[in-house]
């Protein structure tokens, strides 16, 4: 006999299924404040699962969508009271000079600003404005530089300018005035801007691809020339988790052909992540065919020169969520 399913059923699938709409919104959401990816899940999941315990108290006082950031922003709040700031090499020590003997200490995982896959973070489609603000608050050097912000100043950034609340909309999220958020926002906005970022986003566009397929075409023939002609002059080379990194095209270079020299011959696949031009990396294998070396995230002016390559050296974390192969197999004849 064929059980059906009882009333209690139905309504608990048809309530996941209404927050899971939230999911990918809330993840990105999430990810700029705590710049993690895995600390973005669990945030999410908490999320999802305070919300789902409490739905039947769910008044609809205000909409769905603004109860849940409600409770993903106390969710945050609570992580970061106990979490140290996350960073970028950049933003642990100087340059260092690119030799073998200066790789840095390793810091754990929860001290770096983590890739995320777009898919994760960004809509697939929308307004081309605000799709073009929803890469660039995801870039690397903007998620690091909201890590500097106290964790209010943080939300009321990424509500006001990357999700576009109104200023009541987010005094009303976070229980307090709209001359407190406009005051917050200020602070915000000067924080970046010390760091020389901004939310402009305009002219921005799509990811560059023609400028990764050169990357990718100098890189995978190891042809320093025509790598560094892609190279902006105040380029930056880091390979996180180690606190290592380099400035400008000259180390860079002395660094591939130096300690590095083992990329050559390497293999790359391109992803999408951080709203950035990035490509899994795989180094030839002894045995044939190539195995994993680094998730690579290339940073640009927008104007055609690689700002950053930034090198996550963990793959055993990094290539399955961004669904790489483990292994390249050795090409054909």
């Amino acid at each position: 006999m064929t059980q059906t399913a009882s009333p209690e059923a139905g309504a608990s699938s048809a309530i996941e299924e209404k927050l899971e709409t939230y999911r990918r919104e809330l993840t990105g959401y999430c990810y700029r404040l705590l710049g993690g990816a895995a600390d973005a899940d669990d945030a999410v999941q908490e999320t999802m699962l305070r919300a789902w315990r409490a739905y039947d108290r769910f008044e609809g006082r205000s909409s769905l969508r603004s109860w849940l950031y409600r409770i993903a922003t106390n969710v945050c709040f609570d992580h970061l009271g106990s979490a140290k700031r996350r960073e970028r090499p950049m933003g642990v020590g100087a340059p260092q000079p690119a030799e073998i003997e200066n790789f840095g200490d390793t810091l754990a995982e929860d001290r770096w600003v983590e890739p995320v896959a777009d898919d994760a973070v960004l809509p697939r489609e929308g307004d081309p404005a605000d799709m073009a603000v929803g890469r660039e608050s995801v870039r690397l050097a903007f998620v690091a530089a909201l890590q500097h912000l106290p964790p209010r100043q943080r939300a009321v950034l990424v509500l006001r300018e990357v999700l576009r609340w109104s200023a009541a909309e987010t005094a009303s999220l976070l229980d307090t005035t709209v001359a407190s958020v406009n005051s917050a926002l200020q602070r915000a906005r000067a924080t970046l801007g010390s760091k020389n970022l901004s939310r402009d986003a305009e002219g921005r566009g799509q990811v560059d691809e023609a400028l990764l397929g050169r990357y990718l075409d100098a890189f995978e023939r190891y042809d320093m020339d025509a790598l560094v002609a892609l190279l902006h002059d105040d380029a930056v080379l880091n390979m996180p988790p180690y606190t290592l990194w380099v400035h400008g095209p000259r180390e860079i270079v002395r660094w591939m052909v130096g300690p590095g020299h083992g990329c050559r011959g390497s293999r790359c696949l391109r992803v999408h992540a951080n709203g950035s031009m990035a490509f899994g990396q795989y180094r030839a294998s002894p045995d044939g065919g190539w195995t994993p070396w680094g998730l690579v995230v290339l940073e640009d002016d927008g104007a055609g020169r690689v700002t950053g390559i930034t090198t996550f050296l963990d793959t055993a974390t990094w290539f399955p969520r961004f669904g790489l192969p483990d292994r390249l197999p050795p090409a054909t004849a």
